[in-house]
């Protein structure tokens, strides 16, 4: 359980120039389906793409909450303010390491190439480096080299370490972190 040192923190809307990220609700994953409905986006992390109901379900999980309580599970959709629209998800998962914030990102296929997951990542950082967080971690394919351009934009830098055949990228507090990712431009099932 969090002890009074460490607050269970709670996904609160994130502004950015052009974007909400607001958190994740149940209702978001009738429109959600159809931003995450492209195969392709599932060429690095495999699987594909979730009907409506089964990523309502997936939805109705992640609010829920991580069943292990030493473990919180932050959720966002990011809308794209001038469109009115759903484009993707940002997310990080705290713990169980205290202090440590796995993030990771998608955006829909229409939407790429626009600066919207830098953006995305970037909001998603900075609020993490105003929080109890002093290391942030991705996990990326070595072949996904937008999402290498997305993490180092965000502050990130990989490591030599490995996870599941991904490369994990890595930020700690004094590297910016608690200034956010001003300088610089994968978790949870489900992302």
């Amino acid at each position: 359980m969090n002890s009074p040192a460490e607050p269970t923190l709670t996904a609160e809307p994130i502004a950015t120039a052009r974007l909400d990220l607001l958190p994740l609700r149940v209702a978001h994953a009738g429109e959600m389906a159809a931003v995450l409905s492209d195969p392709a986006l599932h060429a690095f992390i495999g699987g594909a793409p979730d009907t409506p109901q089964a990523l309502r379900a997936r939805y109705e999980r992640l609010t829920a909450g991580s069943p292990d309580p030493r473990v919180t599970w932050l959720n966002w959709v990011i809308r794209l303010r001038d469109e009115d629209c759903l484009t993707g998800t940002v997310q990080a998962t705290v713990g169980p390491t205290p202090q440590v914030a796995e993030i990771a990102w998608v955006v829909g296929a229409p939407w790429q190439g626009r600066g919207v997951a830098t953006e995305a990542a970037r909001g998603l950082v900075d609020w993490l480096g105003q929080q109890p967080v002093r290391e942030v971690r991705a996990h990326i394919h070595p072949g996904h080299r937008a999402s290498a351009a997305v993490a180092a934009a965000a502050g990130l830098a990989p490591t030599d370490e490995w996870q599941d055949g991904e490369v994990r990228w890595l930020r700690r507090a004094g590297s910016d972190l608690d200034d956010g990712a001003r300088a610089n431009s994968g978790s949870q099932s489900g992302s």
